[in-house]
């Protein structure tokens, strides 16, 4: 959000928490840690999540309390209610922990969620309509950017790094994928993210001055792909070649076998 032009005290107070006690706020009984602190309301305590939901209105809702179905039949008609498209992740491991499955998040919204989950669902199919969950997973991220960051000798990984990172993943989800309620690029397509991320990751070690690869390289797609492993080969086979008449000598099976064998 700060990057897109909002102070850093207008983010914040973009960002809403509830924990196992309740609303994060000034003032709450229980108190918070460090970390929750900076993002503590100027407002009355509650201790119900969905009262707090409906005092915030969120447009996105980010799960990781390993709660299953702390995102009720409520919580998600309310999403529907105050968006047009909700935004629900719900991200604990395993599935018997994630807040709300994929099935629900769908159903309870009219098919209008966008729905990531941290550990894979099934396709969901609401009259008719096959909505395809996406993966909140790092496969997405790792991977492009430990390359980029290798084969351009970083001697520094940033946040900007990731932040740049997760702008490449975001922008390589199609009209497609949203139409079919998920979040992410397929997997798929993982092998093609994996270069883009590699390219952007490289791109913002040229920019801060962390790349030590010299020089720059001109084609940094071309440049990663270069240094990719391929595993699909022409042909598992031997390349064999005849020997030719004109060079006057014409190995025998028996002289053959035997110059294999002492090779």
């Amino acid at each position: 959000m700060i990057e897109d032009g909002l102070t850093e005290e207008e983010a914040v107070s973009r960002v809403w928490m509830n924990d196992a006690d309740g609303l994060v706020v000034q003032d709450r009984p229980a108190g918070m840690s460090g970390t929750k602190a900076r993002f503590a309301k100027d407002h009355p305590h509650l201790n119900n999540f969905e009262d707090a939901l409906e005092i915030v209105k969120p447009s996105i809702l980010i799960g990781a309390c390993a709660t299953a179905g702390v995102f009720t039949e409520k919580v998600l008609k309310n999403m529907a209610l105050w968006n047009e498209r909700p935004v629900i992740f719900a991200l604990s491991n395993p599935t018997s922990k994630a807040e709300c499955t994929a099935e629900e998040a769908y159903t309870h919204t009219e098919g209008r969620a966008l729905f990531a989950s941290g550990s894979p669902f099934d396709p969901v199919t609401i009259d008719g309509t096959i909505f395809r969950p996406g993966q909140g997973n790092n496969a997405y991220i790792f991977p492009g950017v430990g390359l980029g960051a290798i084969v351009c000798g970083m001697r520094r990984i940033s946040d900007k790094v990731f932040l740049r990172a997760a702008r490449t993943c975001a922008d390589m989800v199609t009209e497609l994928d949203l139409s079919q309620g998920r979040l992410y690029p397929p997997l798929s397509s993982i092998r093609e993210i994996s270069v883009r991320i590699a390219v952007a990751t490289i791109q913002e070690g040229y920019d801060d001055g962390s790349a030590t690869l010299d020089p720059e390289p001109r084609d940094k797609e071309a440049f990663v792909k270069s240094k990719m492993y391929d595993f699909r080969y022409d042909s598992f086979l031997p390349i064999l070649y005849d020997w030719p008449e004109e060079a006057g000598f014409q190995a025998t099976d028996q002289q053959f076998s035997n110059f294999r064998d002492m090779t």
